[in-house]
């Protein structure tokens, strides 16, 4: 199984962020789990990389041209694609990846997370999308998803196929059962 993690290409300013990611890391390979992620040697972004392979597991890295050196692309993943733009960077991953994880990040983490989400409700794929919620993290945002919900903005059960952890036991179990719902025009 490969699981494409999106997240910061920053730390954020609690030692809990990388201390959880390192912890999530060295699970997932622990596990057989492969990352693909977004090929950056900083923030986040590096201390899964660096946690997955230290514990031996596999890495493959998507990066943008214009990013390989902004955000410096690791140069020890299993592998590391660079291709033209984002929106390349984004096609790579979700063709990659069998289930979709955001850690702590900022705007770019949650453009990423929402359109595999979006994709998920229109019935491109059925792959779980997840919240890695930690320290809190996505409590408000689970929130708004709740009263998009509750406004009648999103379906139930489109707001209820997003996954909310806060452990990597969890994670890889509501993984294992996840169902996806009937996409969101079907008949």
């Amino acid at each position: 199984m490969k699981i494409a993690i999106f997240c910061g290409s920053s730390a954020g300013h609690s030692p809990q962020f990388v201390e959880s990611t390192k912890v999530l890391g060295n699970y997932l390979a622990r596990n057989g789990i492969d990352v693909v992620y977004g090929g950056g040697n900083v923030g986040l972004m590096g201390v899964i990389a660096d946690s997955v392979l230290a514990a031996g597991g596999r890495v493959y890295g998507v990066i943008p041209e214009d990013l390989k050196n902004k955000e410096i692309a690791h140069p020890n993943l299993t592998d590391l694609k660079v291709v033209e733009d984002m929106h390349q960077r984004k096609a790579a991953m979700a063709n990659m990846a069998d289930a979709f994880v955001a850690l702590p990040g900022g705007p770019g983490t949650l453009e990423e997370i929402f359109e595999a989400w979006t994709w998920a409700q229109l019935g491109h794929h059925a792959k779980p999308c997840a919240f890695y919620n930690m320290n809190g993290f996505y409590d408000s945002l689970k929130a708004m998803i709740d009263t998009m919900s509750t406004s009648g903005f999103i379906k139930p059960e489109y707001a209820q196929m997003l996954i909310h952890v806060d452990t990597p036991e969890a994670l890889l179990s509501a993984m294992s059962v996840y169902q996806a719902p009937k996409n969101k025009w079907a008949k």
